[in-house]
């Protein structure tokens, strides 16, 4: 149901746009989030947005590079990555929360996307 989109391989530097679709096309009243996995690693909080934009939430190593919005009206949710490091290779995964505010704990989200790969070289 949650269909994430947009990885790729970049060199450092670099940019990429993520984007997770819901083809349900519920959640418009939820909070959405991002979040990552790199081998070998627990799967960790990346950024969250509120169910209306009005509220963003950022990890500490993204914020001022990732911005999150979303676009009720096409269910989808974007992750917009800038400046780009090796350290940012992951698998990226996109969630709907089970509430309207955002959150950074993985138990606060209820559906998951399966997850786009974003390989940044160095």
């Amino acid at each position: 149901q949650l269909q994430a989109s947009g990885g790729g391989l970049v060199q450092a530097g670099g940019s990429l746009r993520l984007s997770c679709a819901n083809s349900r096309r519920t959640a418009s009243n939820n909070a959405l989030g991002w979040f990552r996995q790199s081998p070998g690693k627990e799967r960790e909080f990346v950024a969250s947005i509120s169910w209306n934009g009005g509220i963003t939430d950022y990890a500490d190593n993204v914020q001022g590079r990732f911005t999150i919005s979303r676009d009720r009206a096409k269910s989808t949710v974007y992750l917009q990555m800038n400046s780009l490091k090796p350290e940012d290779t992951a698998v990226y995964y996109c969630a709907v929360s089970r509430s309207a505010v955002t959150g950074r704990g993985l138990s606060n989200y209820a559906y998951w996307g399966q997850g786009t790969e974003v390989t940044v070289s160095s």
